[in-house]
């Protein structure tokens, strides 16, 4: 969700910014990049050892979480391309899955202004969070189908692993981190350049890659 279908890094990363100042320390843009993907309690350890936040982690998170969904509340800054690919699939009647590992409490308002997804998967509702393969298994096993007849679309270095390890058929798509070549990962700079095509080619095994040098001009 956060990256993939919403823009929300900024608002994790100013909430994470507020929280180290507030501890007296100092938090970079690149220590924030470490946090992109992570469940959130990976995220607040982090924050405990390299951010100087003496807090406990449970409300690390709380604080973090709360900042979010205020801003998410107010608007919610959709990914270019997500709500019409969104629309398509459901047009098409593909099930869809939301897998995050931001909790309920965030995922679901998002989820409830698209009404694309028959299954969600939250990070406080696994025990084992991404890079664990375990999100992805759970998610294809509510929706009843076969992970390996699924494509997983994700942004994240720990997102993009925890699919992969699941069997999924995986899309990176760029958002704040880049997306590394990896045997068998399909690519794009956008989800404005995925389609239902594009979807199929992936799921039937076929690594789509619109990060390449050749595919980079404009269309």
């Amino acid at each position: 969700m956060d990256g993939t279908l919403v823009d929300t890094e900024p608002y994790w990363m100013a909430a994470e910014h507020e929280l180290v100042a507030a501890h007296g320390e100092s938090w970079s843009h690149e220590d924030a990049l470490m946090l992109v993907g992570n469940p959130l309690t990976v995220s607040a350890q982090i924050l405990r050892e390299r951010g100087g936040v003496r807090l406990p982690v449970e409300d690390i998170v709380r604080f973090l979480l709360g900042r979010v969904v205020e801003q998410v509340r107010e608007r919610v800054p959709w990914q270019p391309g997500a709500r019409e690919l969104l629309a398509a699939l459901g047009d098409a009647g593909v099930p869809c899955a939301l897998v995050t590992m931001s909790y309920r409490e965030l995922a679901q308002p998002v989820a409830d202004r698209t009404g694309a997804f028959d299954v969600i998967v939250c990070g406080d509702e696994v025990e084992r969070g991404k890079p664990d393969p375990q999100p992805y298994l759970l998610a294809a096993e509510r929706l009843g189908v076969d992970v390996t007849r699924c494509v997983a679309i994700e942004d994240s270095p720990s997102g993009i692993a925890s699919a992969l390890a699941s069997g999924a058929a995986t899309l990176g798509v760029e958002a704040v981190v880049p997306v590394e070549a990896a045997p068998g990962l399909s690519r794009a700079p956008s989800l404005e350049r995925v389609d239902l095509a594009t979807l199929a080619r992936i799921v039937a095994g076929d690594p789509v890659d619109l990060l390449a040098p050749s595919e980079l001009s404009p269309r």
